[in-house]
């Protein structure tokens, strides 16, 4: 009798346990969006590195886990698709493609109105990211689309013209059609009767295989990724800067339900995303230029008097961009100001001095 009480309480107490540490663990489910495909390097890396280590650090503790539903490729939106796909929690999780939103999200071009400046993804990520948690505005904006925002990638070195015939230098954008995908297109304002054709990164293929557009304002790790070497086998280096394109959100109404610990966590990791794919970016640089001259490609550097002249004949449209904010009651002028602060703070000297 007393074996057999002994044995029952034993398996009371093993069944108690069992029990405890089968519901100490409460398991989330986040289904994570993005319109690009999976070969896509910040879409790779959220894979590969901001999913791992998110579930690494929760693991910690032992009291959540993530059951992560990753959806790229268009497979639930289109890559203009995904801030209005979080905004409806068609993702709880969205990498958004900023450039796309200019009207929505305007604050979010602060690098693309200060080109010529910082060729360097690093630098303009954390400069950006600074400023959107200095300031407002950039929080407010995805406040209006119902989304939480986390952190801003820099996913390229910097771009440069990607063309279907030789170039030697400003000479050949004359007249000529370019695609660009964003407030990039206005750099050809400098250039005398260029044209700016919008389209995606997913379209510059086929844009300069069938002749709609003579070159392509993109970036050597992803004219590598697509084989733009194929259909542009010539570059005009013409370091036109690194800016920001991606941003991480999270749906409002999933975030309110987040735990304080989940949340935690996703915001260091977000920030630990942002520098990762930034190194990412900048150490593929150099590779990615090599991979399009053994894919056939041809690189002409531009010179520094003449990236100095498309510069300055450009309209100022970084203080276009600021007075406009202003005008809504936004610190327009103050985020620039401070933008730039933090560039030549960081090393680097602007071509033009877009703050005058």
């Amino acid at each position: 009798m007393k074996n057999l009480l002994k044995t029952t309480l034993a398996g009371v107490a093993l069944a108690l346990v069992t029990a405890g540490s089968s519901q100490a663990t409460e398991t989330i489910k986040a289904v994570v969006i993005d319109g690009y495909p999976a070969k896509a390097m910040w879409v790779k890396e959220f894979s590969g590195f901001f999913i791992p280590e998110v579930d690494k650090r929760l693991a910690e503790s032992g009291n959540y886990k993530i059951d992560w539903q990753e959806s790229y490729g268009g497979s639930i939106v289109k890559p203009k698709g995904v801030l209005e796909g979080v905004k409806l929690g068609l993702g709880d999780i969205g990498i958004v493609t900023t450039i796309f939103h200019s009207s929505k999200l305007p604050s979010q071009a602060l690098a693309a109105v200060t080109p010529f400046i910082a060729p360097d993804a690093r630098a303009v990520a954390t400069a950006v990211d600074e400023i959107a948690k200095e300031f407002p505005t950039m929080r407010k904006e995805f406040e209006k689309q119902n989304q939480v925002y986390l952190a801003t990638g820099v996913v390229l070195d910097t771009y440069q013209v990607f063309s279907r015939n030789p170039v030697a230098g400003i000479a050949d954008l004359e007249g000529a059609k370019v695609a660009g995908a964003g407030m990039n297109l206005r750099y050809l304002e400098g250039i005398k009767d260029a044209a700016g054709v919008r389209g995606g990164l997913t379209d510059f293929y086929t844009m300069l295989q069938t002749g709609l557009v003579d070159h392509a304002m993109l970036w050597p790790e992803a004219a590598k990724t697509f084989k733009i070497a194929e259909v542009a086998p010539y570059m005009l280096s013409a370091d036109l800067g690194a800016v920001n394109s991606k941003t991480v959100t999270v749906n409002a109404d999933f975030w309110k339900k987040l735990p304080d610990e989940v949340k935690e966590v996703l915001n260091e990791v977000a920030v630990a995303y942002r520098d990762h794919v930034a190194s990412v970016a900048m150490d593929r640089a150099a590779e990615s230029r090599k991979a399009y001259e053994e894919a056939g490609g041809a690189i002409v550097e531009l010179s520094a008097e003449q990236r100095a002249a498309w510069a300055n004949a450009m309209p100022n449209i970084a203080t276009e961009w600021a007075a406009k904010l202003d005008a809504e009651g936004e610190p327009g002028t103050d985020m620039l100001n401070a933008y730039l602060g933090k560039l030549k703070a960081a090393g680097h000297e602007p071509t033009r001095d877009w703050s005058q």
